[in-house]
């Protein structure tokens, strides 16, 4: 096994790896500032050699999932269960960094300042299984939770999901599937039929925060 002398910002990547169910080479290079694809491909690398990365092929189409191995988990003090992917969420969980990303990019957060669901578990303890959503974040004093929602769930469910988030933070922003598809259209329907008990719901898609149209959650400034 390849002995690698370790860096500050490969702490950064154990710990990203770590709080995201999902972490592909494309997030690990924004999330721990490499300047390149090939840069951070470079890096990884070394840290598979050097055992402190597994890297996972579990879905055509696809890219390389990244898991920590035992020998970085113990590293940053991390809990040595073994991460389990769901193939039905990779798409689901995929699409929650990539949407984190675009949020941190426009709105200048920092790693810092988003907590992800499974910290928010972890903050709460195991025990009780309560509803989190994806990720929150707070700006200009005012607290933000974030859910991905690319499936129908049922109504029961979403007004329960719904009804937490409202008596809990200020804003709860939904993202739904890309414009034009079926379950984002109707899920969009169900969401708005929402907006008059609890008021404090914005609905927008994939396709508008990847084009960093963030109309729905104005007045939020960028620089704040």
């Amino acid at each position: 096994m390849v002995k690698l002398e370790l860096r500050e910002r490969d702490y950064i990547v154990f710990r990203e790896v770590e709080r995201w169910r999902v972490c592909l080479g494309r997030h690990i290079q924004f999330l721990a500032g490499f300047s390149s694809p090939r840069t951070c491909d470079r890096r990884l690398g070394k840290m598979l050699g050097a055992g402190l990365l597994s890297r996972r092929t579990v879905m055509y189409g696809v890219p390389n999932i990244y898991q920590l191995t035992r020998k970085s988990k113990t590293l940053i003090g991390a809990n040595q269960r073994q991460e389990q992917i769901r193939l039905d969420q990779i798409r689901h969980d995929v699409t929650t960094l990539d949407m984190a990303i675009c949020f941190m990019k426009y709105l200048g957060l920092s790693n810092a300042d988003i907590k992800t669901e499974k910290q928010l578990y972890q903050q709460n303890g195991f025990g009780t299984r309560t509803h989190h959503p994806d990720f929150v974040f707070t700006k200009d004093d005012k607290t933000y939770c974030v859910e991905v929602e690319l499936s129908i769930k049922s109504m029961a469910r979403l007004e329960k999901n719904i009804k937490a988030n409202f008596m809990k933070y200020d804003t709860q922003i939904w993202i739904t599937d890309e414009i034009g598809s079926a379950n984002g259209s109707k899920l969009t329907r169900i969401l708005e039929r929402f907006k008059t008990p609890y008021p404090n719901i914005q609905i927008t898609n994939t396709q508008e925060v990847q084009n960093y149209d963030f109309r729905f959650i104005d007045p939020i400034s960028k620089s704040g």
